[in-house]
């Protein structure tokens, strides 16, 4: 074989070889939930988001880069693997919240590729830019919190906070990523002993506000009781204000109407004034009304002191007047 022809056999190979490489690398496809980016010789094109079969120009001239479009998650202070089994990093999860108590957070980021061209060319690796990010925003947070907050009802103002500060920071860094949310897994103590303490601190706070809570109620209904109570007095002071008022309104009117009469006739009204006292006064006695020489009115109570004649007697006295 001469070297004319092993040089047209190699020469054939690499024009093969390039045509397979061309037609192999002259097209791609974008699902969809991805994106991509062409690069021609380093740069980067705009971002490619309609699903379906593209093409481009064959390697090296431009490379396709496919990116999900899905959310990711970032494990802060542990790591899952496929079975399930966890692996914890202490040293990474290790902080020192606002009153200098130590507790190990963990936590999961969630985030997405919002600019494909900036996640690719604006930081050499993104997502170790995005969990250094997230260790110095809990950090800065559990910092300034305090541990009753950590470990019980302030973990949701927590991870609002570290997720406000996470994506400042992210935002600043300009690497395309946006942040969804962040999501405590886990805040404990460091050890059983402290743990023990604290839940004993916890249990005893507990006990504190249900017995606060106790009191208030009894409080509470103590209080409507005795306002209830006060209610009902002042009502009835009201209704006997009323009634008082109305009957010396009226008391008033009938004192006004003898008063007239009065004036009009004096004695005539002087005497009925007093004989309807007498009968108010003793409403049971016989009056006997009598005159004597001089004119004046005598008003005795003879009725309670007649003595009962017996029957016998009655009969002698008619016997009597028949002879």
């Amino acid at each position: 074989m001469t070297t004319k022809r092993v040089l047209s056999i190699i020469g054939l190979s690499v024009v093969g070889i390039l045509l397979l490489v061309a037609v192999f690398t002259s097209w791609y496809t974008v699902d969809e939930s991805e994106q991509a980016v062409i690069i021609t010789f380093g740069e980067a094109g705009e971002p490619v988001t309609e699903s379906g079969l593209h093409f481009k120009m064959p390697w090296p001239i431009q490379k396709a880069e496919v990116m999900s479009k899905e959310t990711y998650s970032l494990q802060f202070g542990y790591d899952q693997n496929a079975e399930g089994e966890v692996t914890s990093y202490d040293k990474e999860t290790k902080m020192i919240t606002g009153d200098e108590n130590i507790v190990l957070t963990d936590l999961v980021v969630q985030w997405k590729i919002t600019d494909p061209k900036k996640f690719l060319f604006n930081a050499e690796d993104p997502r170790e830019m995005l969990h250094d990010a997230t260790s110095a925003s809990i950090r800065s947070i559990i910092g300034s919190s305090l541990i009753d907050d950590a470990l019980t009802s302030g973990k949701a103002e927590i991870e609002a906070e570290t997720r406000d500060l996470l994506s400042s920071l992210i935002e600043e860094y300009d690497i395309g990523i946006s942040v969804l949310a962040v999501k405590l897994q886990d805040v404990e103590l460091p050890n059983e002993e402290v743990r023990a303490a604290f839940t004993n601190v916890t249990d005893a706070r507990e006990t504190m506000n249900t017995k606060i809570n106790e009191a208030n109620k009894y409080e509470n209904q103590k209080r409507n009781e005795a306002l209830g109570e006060k209610s009902a007095i002042n009502s009835r002071a009201e209704a006997q204000k009323v009634e008082r008022v109305e009957q010396a309104t009226g008391d008033v009117a009938v004192f006004d109407k003898l008063y007239a009469e009065y004036e009009g006739n004096p004695e005539v009204t002087k005497q009925r004034l007093i004989m309807e006292t007498l009968e108010s006064v003793l409403p049971d006695a016989k009056l006997y009304i009598m005159n004597d020489d001089e004119g004046t009115m005598k008003y005795l109570p003879l009725g309670e002191m007649q003595t009962v004649v017996p029957p016998a007697a009655e009969e002698e006295t008619e016997e009597g007047g028949g002879n």
